[in-house]
Protein backbone atom coordinates (compact mmCIF):
# COMPACT_ATOMS: atom_id res chain seq x y z
CA UNK A 1 0.00 0.00 0.00
CA UNK A 2 1.27 3.33 -0.88
CA UNK A 3 1.16 6.37 1.33
CA UNK A 4 2.31 10.40 1.31
CA UNK A 5 5.91 10.93 2.46
CA UNK A 6 7.58 14.22 2.88
CA UNK A 7 11.45 14.34 1.39
CA UNK A 8 13.77 16.90 1.54
CA UNK A 9 15.45 17.59 -1.30
CA UNK A 10 18.92 20.10 -2.06
CA UNK A 11 18.96 21.97 -5.15
CA UNK A 12 21.51 22.79 -7.50
CA UNK A 13 22.73 25.85 -8.47
CA UNK A 14 24.13 27.11 -11.84
CA UNK A 15 25.53 26.20 -14.06
CA UNK A 16 24.71 22.41 -12.92
CA UNK A 17 20.95 23.22 -12.18
CA UNK A 18 20.48 24.21 -16.25
CA UNK A 19 22.69 21.15 -16.94
CA UNK A 20 21.00 18.75 -14.90
CA UNK A 21 17.27 20.26 -16.18
CA UNK A 22 18.30 20.27 -20.17
CA UNK A 23 19.70 16.28 -19.26
CA UNK A 24 16.22 15.09 -17.82
CA UNK A 25 14.07 17.17 -20.09
CA UNK A 26 16.10 15.28 -23.51
CA UNK A 27 16.06 12.01 -21.59
CA UNK A 28 11.99 12.18 -20.44
CA UNK A 29 11.88 12.65 -24.26
CA UNK A 30 13.59 10.29 -25.83
CA UNK A 31 12.09 7.59 -23.34
CA UNK A 32 8.60 8.68 -22.72
CA UNK A 33 10.00 9.31 -19.34
CA UNK A 34 8.69 11.96 -16.24
CA UNK A 35 9.97 15.53 -16.16
CA UNK A 36 11.20 16.45 -12.67
CA UNK A 37 13.33 18.96 -11.09
CA UNK A 38 16.77 17.60 -10.47
CA UNK A 39 17.46 17.22 -6.86
CA UNK A 40 19.60 14.93 -3.94
CA UNK A 41 17.54 13.58 -1.30
CA UNK A 42 18.78 14.05 1.82
CA UNK A 43 15.83 12.42 3.79
CA UNK A 44 12.40 10.89 3.56
CA UNK A 45 10.40 11.12 6.73
CA UNK A 46 6.28 11.12 7.52
CA UNK A 47 3.77 13.39 5.84
CA UNK A 48 2.47 15.06 8.89
CA UNK A 49 5.45 16.94 10.69
CA UNK A 50 5.54 20.45 9.81
CA UNK A 51 8.30 20.29 6.55
CA UNK A 52 8.65 24.48 7.16
CA UNK A 53 9.45 24.36 10.83
CA UNK A 54 11.75 20.83 10.56
CA UNK A 55 13.52 23.19 7.33
CA UNK A 56 13.98 26.50 9.64
CA UNK A 57 15.31 23.89 12.59
CA UNK A 58 17.57 22.53 10.63
CA UNK A 59 19.23 24.18 8.13
CA UNK A 60 19.33 27.69 10.25
CA UNK A 61 22.82 28.76 9.72
CA UNK A 62 23.65 26.15 6.89
CA UNK A 63 25.89 27.02 4.18
CA UNK A 64 26.01 26.07 0.29
CA UNK A 65 26.46 22.42 0.31
CA UNK A 66 29.14 20.83 -2.80
CA UNK A 67 29.20 17.83 -3.23
CA UNK A 68 31.95 15.74 -5.12
CA UNK A 69 30.39 14.06 -8.45
CA UNK A 70 31.97 10.09 -8.70
CA UNK A 71 29.97 8.62 -11.61
CA UNK A 72 27.15 7.93 -13.95
CA UNK A 73 25.46 4.83 -12.29
CA UNK A 74 21.91 2.63 -13.42
CA UNK A 75 20.11 0.11 -11.29
CA UNK A 76 17.02 -1.34 -11.91
CA UNK A 77 15.38 0.68 -9.31
CA UNK A 78 12.29 2.81 -10.97
CA UNK A 79 13.77 5.82 -8.83
CA UNK A 80 17.69 5.11 -9.80
CA UNK A 81 17.22 4.69 -13.83
CA UNK A 82 20.18 6.57 -14.45
CA UNK A 83 21.56 8.95 -11.91
CA UNK A 84 24.79 10.81 -10.73
CA UNK A 85 26.24 9.57 -7.83
CA UNK A 86 28.13 11.81 -5.44
CA UNK A 87 30.71 11.23 -2.19
CA UNK A 88 29.13 10.78 1.33
CA UNK A 89 30.64 13.40 3.23
CA UNK A 90 30.27 14.74 6.60
CA UNK A 91 28.68 17.82 6.30
CA UNK A 92 25.60 16.07 3.83
CA UNK A 93 25.39 13.42 6.73
CA UNK A 94 24.75 16.37 9.54
CA UNK A 95 21.77 17.84 7.27
CA UNK A 96 20.51 14.62 7.10
CA UNK A 97 21.05 14.16 11.21
CA UNK A 98 19.50 17.54 11.54
CA UNK A 99 16.84 16.98 9.57
CA UNK A 100 15.86 13.39 11.20
CA UNK A 101 15.81 15.44 14.64
CA UNK A 102 13.88 18.01 13.96
CA UNK A 103 11.09 16.01 12.00
CA UNK A 104 11.43 13.57 15.33
CA UNK A 105 11.35 11.21 13.06
CA UNK A 106 12.55 7.29 12.95
CA UNK A 107 12.12 6.51 9.60
CA UNK A 108 14.75 4.20 7.67
CA UNK A 109 15.77 6.08 5.52
CA UNK A 110 19.46 5.86 4.34
CA UNK A 111 21.77 8.52 2.82
CA UNK A 112 22.64 7.73 -0.50
CA UNK A 113 23.47 11.28 -1.92
CA UNK A 114 22.38 10.95 -5.54
CA UNK A 115 20.63 12.90 -8.44
CA UNK A 116 18.63 11.07 -11.04
CA UNK A 117 18.55 11.82 -14.80
CA UNK A 118 15.83 9.37 -15.68
CA UNK A 119 13.01 7.27 -14.27
CA UNK A 120 12.26 4.76 -16.22
CA UNK A 121 12.16 0.98 -16.92
CA UNK A 122 14.38 -0.58 -19.12
CA UNK A 123 17.07 -3.19 -19.88
CA UNK A 124 20.23 -3.41 -18.16
CA UNK A 125 22.19 -3.02 -21.43
CA UNK A 126 19.94 -0.04 -22.61
CA UNK A 127 20.72 1.54 -19.16
CA UNK A 128 24.29 0.48 -19.12
CA UNK A 129 24.98 1.98 -22.43
CA UNK A 130 22.80 5.38 -21.38
CA UNK A 131 25.35 5.68 -18.00
CA UNK A 132 28.43 5.13 -20.27
CA UNK A 133 27.12 8.23 -22.86
CA UNK A 134 26.94 10.62 -20.24
CA UNK A 135 29.59 13.47 -20.11
CA UNK A 136 29.42 15.49 -16.75
CA UNK A 137 30.98 18.97 -17.31
CA UNK A 138 32.10 18.86 -13.42
CA UNK A 139 34.10 17.19 -10.68
CA UNK A 140 31.58 19.39 -8.05
CA UNK A 141 27.84 20.56 -8.01
CA UNK A 142 27.18 23.06 -5.73
CA UNK A 143 23.70 22.88 -4.01
CA UNK A 144 21.87 26.20 -2.80
CA UNK A 145 18.73 25.68 -1.61
CA UNK A 146 16.19 22.62 0.37
CA UNK A 147 12.87 21.71 -0.72
CA UNK A 148 10.36 20.07 1.18
CA UNK A 149 8.41 17.50 -1.34
CA UNK A 150 5.17 15.86 -0.49
CA UNK A 151 5.68 12.25 -2.19
CA UNK A 152 3.94 8.97 -2.72
CA UNK A 153 6.10 6.60 -0.94
CA UNK A 154 7.63 4.45 -2.71
CA UNK A 155 7.72 5.97 -5.59
CA UNK A 156 7.10 3.67 -8.78
CA UNK A 157 5.37 5.28 -11.76
CA UNK A 158 5.16 8.14 -13.70
CA UNK A 159 1.98 9.10 -12.12
CA UNK A 160 3.45 9.26 -9.10
CA UNK A 161 6.60 11.76 -9.76
CA UNK A 162 3.66 13.71 -11.14
CA UNK A 163 1.79 14.24 -8.42
CA UNK A 164 5.04 15.11 -6.49
CA UNK A 165 4.23 18.73 -5.19
CA UNK A 166 7.10 21.11 -3.28
CA UNK A 167 5.66 22.24 0.30
CA UNK A 168 8.59 24.24 0.99
CA UNK A 169 11.90 26.57 -0.49
CA UNK A 170 14.43 28.08 1.89
CA UNK A 171 18.14 28.91 -0.31
CA UNK A 172 20.60 28.32 2.01
CA UNK A 173 23.40 31.20 3.28
CA UNK A 174 26.27 31.61 0.55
Amino acid sequence: MKKTAIAYWLIPAEPARSFFERTIVDLARRYNAPVFEPHMTIYVGSDPVKAEEVIAKAVSGCRLFQAKVLKVCQTDEFIKTLFVQFGLDRKLQQLNELIRDAAQDSSDYELNPHLSLLYKKMSILARRQLAGSIKLPFSEVTFESIKAVRCVSPTRSRTDVEAWRVVTTKLLSG
